[in-house]
């Protein structure tokens, strides 16, 4: 069974009777809202997108239910497809919103159990992308500074550098997989990310003066 025709089945179980639908306009609206949902309208299953949308022949129609949802401060939008006029609402928490007022209170529990971990997901694969270009760049980063330490060894040899510099090369090529973190506690004594990047750009730009860069 689509997670539409769950809505529709809840819908139908909580539905107003026409005598209760008359004692006020908001349940008058509540229930306009359910009968057209029943009638024409459907949602995706939420696993797969945010699609809430109502299809009918009459634009009218739909600007009424348009009206009663502004009141509800749910967006949507009217639009058209192939000769149809589609009302529709896009955004996670104004389905489940519609849902609260249509009645559909499990299906929108278990949406926004979907939209939680849909969240959580999202977030943890930005944070491992993040990560991991952070590492690629840091990579690069060790990789280039061993190429250039290595040819100043090659060219004019380390012990030939000033001591500061001697020693950061030294370490830098005993420790290539080093992080800058790193690298600042294995200094003795300790030195700070700014002076061991500082260390390390000087010995690259007097390995790019070497090549003539």
């Amino acid at each position: 069974m689509s997670f539409s025709q769950d809505v529709k089945n809840e819908i139908l179980a909580h539905i107003p009777s026409d005598k209760k639908c008359q004692s006020s306009d908001k349940l008058a609206n509540k229930a306009r809202l359910q009968r057209a949902f029943l009638e024409f309208g459907s949602v995706t299953n939420p696993d797969k997108s945010y699609h809430l949308e109502f299809v009918h022949d009459d634009e009218e129609e739909l600007l009424a239910l348009l009206n009663i949802l502004m009141e509800y401060d749910i967006q949507a939008k009217i639009t058209m497809r192939k000769g149809r006029h589609i009302l529709y609402v896009k955004e996670g928490q104004s389905i489940v919103d519609l849902l609260n007022v249509m009645g559909a209170h499990k299906c929108l529990m278990d949406m926004e159990n979907t939209i939680i971990m849909k969240d959580f997901r999202n977030g943890l694969n930005r944070k491992v992308n993040c990560e991991t270009a952070n590492l690629i760049k840091s990579t690069n980063a060790s990789n280039k500074q061993v190429a250039d330490i290595l040819y100043l060894q090659k060219e004019i040899g380390l012990k030939n550098l000033p001591d500061n510099l001697r020693e950061m090369a030294e370490l830098r090529l005993d420790n290539p997989d080093a992080s800058l973190k790193e690298l600042c506690e294995l200094m003795d004594p300790p030195l700070g990310k700014s002076g061991v990047n500082h260390r390390l750009r000087k010995l690259s730009e007097m390995a790019a003066e070497l090549r003539g860069e």
